[in-house]
């Protein structure tokens, strides 16, 4: 175990890229700025259902999602029943994947986003908050509050193809909150590219 640790810590990994939220428990509280400038923290939804993304764009299984309209779709069936949709790029911005405000706003454009809003997390701070994996893993916060479900966004871990025919467990675990029950299925294992944190 210490050999462990010793080995973490020459890696530059700490404690907290490990924290992780927990199915049952109030999701970690944040604040952070959108590409617009805009301020957005977690209690200003309240009563309603939230959707967190990680997101890369520059991943080969996000880029899969985008491409094919899926993820725009979904995100526009679940923003019209009232969920919202938070997109979190938290690539620290010495990396190449990194994505200034103003860039991120033209791709937001290009590829037609439906989110309701994207948040730069360079920080790290959500994706450490909630033990963020990978792009893109996936969370759904009921509207109570608390973390409903976390991990891979469908069944089909590829970078072809339409995701649409995969089973998708965030519509599943939306549909199931708004008919007033507990999703069945609550955590998966994430799947695609590395969250890139300091």
């Amino acid at each position: 175990m210490k050999k462990t640790i010793i080995l973490l810590a020459l890696l530059g990994v700490t404690s907290a890229a490990f924290a992780a939220a927990e199915i049952g428990q109030p999701a970690p509280a944040f604040t952070a700025t959108d590409i617009t400038g805009a301020t957005h923290s977690l209690s200003d939804f309240k009563g309603k259902i939230v959707v967190l993304e990680s997101y890369n764009p520059d991943c080969p299984y996000v880029a899969n999602h985008y491409g094919t309209g899926a993820m725009q779709a979904l995100q526009a069936e679940l923003i019209a029943k009232g969920v919202i949709w938070l997109m979190v790029n938290s690539v620290h911005d010495q990396h190449r994947s990194y994505r200034p405000p103003a860039k991120a706003r033209q791709e937001w454009a290009d590829k037609k986003v439906k989110a309701t809003a994207w948040l730069d997390d360079h920080s790290g701070e959500i994706a450490k908050a909630y033990g963020m994996r990978t792009t893109p893993h996936m969370f759904v916060i009921a509207a109570d509050g608390t973390l409903a479900y976390q991990g891979a966004i469908d069944d089909r871990a590829v970078t072809k193809g339409d995701p649409r025919e995969a089973r998708n467990y965030i519509r599943e675990a939306v549909t199931q909150l708004l008919a007033g029950d507990a999703p069945k299925v609550t955590r998966t294992k994430p799947y695609g590219c590395g969250v890139y944190t300091r």
